[in-house]
């Protein structure tokens, strides 16, 4: 769940615009929400600038930049003033935070592309992605899959997750949630490239 800290930040304390940014970064290591404040006012900027230039979406952006605060406040300890600069690490934290963004959308057109092969879309389709993975559904390919790969793509695909927010969310290691999503969509590609021996896969009426 992605936390609003714009919408929940505390009130700034007085004379904080004037804090230097090693100030700001200090507090901000330090827990103090207040600096937590300060640093989303100061660099949310930055970082909403540099995810909308790449990914092209501002609703997309704005969850980055979101995403971006959240991992920094949950991973302040990890911040090391002698590496660099406090935006430099913030930079840092959104170069990969837009890397998990760019690689769900992949996922996405993997599985599109994959289901497209069986279930083509017709030219007055409303939304195409969430026509076909309606009917993958229906048709039970999600089904077929081991239980975790199931529930990896499920919560990448329908919760809109990328695999970092999946690892925390199931306690599993980031390379075991990759794993079960690669493993996942190669064993529904296949399944679909096969020809049909049945019934159609047309969704019900």
């Amino acid at each position: 769940m992605t936390v609003q800290v714009a919408l929940a930040r505390p009130s700034l304390p007085n004379g904080a615009p004037s804090l230097s940014d090693r100030e700001v970064a200090d507090g901000f290591v330090r827990g103090d929400e207040r600096c937590l404040a300060a640093a989303y006012d100061r660099w949310h900027g930055l970082v909403h600038t540099m995810a909308a230039r790449t990914l092209g979406d501002v609703r997309e952006a704005e969850d980055v930049g979101q995403q971006v605060f959240l991992a920094a406040w949950r991973g302040r300890a990890g911040y090391r003033p002698e590496r660099g600069p406090f935006p430099g690490w913030l930079v840092g934290i959104t170069r990969r935070k837009i890397a998990d963004t760019l690689s769900a959308r992949t996922r996405r057109r993997d599985l599109v592309a994959a289901a497209g092969a069986r279930l083509p879309l017709t030219e007055d389709s409303g939304a195409e992605h969430d026509t076909v993975l309606d009917r993958i559904v229906v048709t039970g390919e999600l089904a077929k899959l081991p239980a975790a790969q199931r529930e990896v793509l499920a919560m990448a695909f329908y919760g809109d997750l990328t695999q970092v927010q999946i690892a925390e969310r199931t306690g599993m290691p980031l390379g075991t949630v990759k794993s079960h999503a690669r493993r996942g969509l190669d064993r529904m590609r296949r399944s679909l490239s096969r020809p049909a021996s049945g019934p159609g896969l047309s969704a019900p009426c």
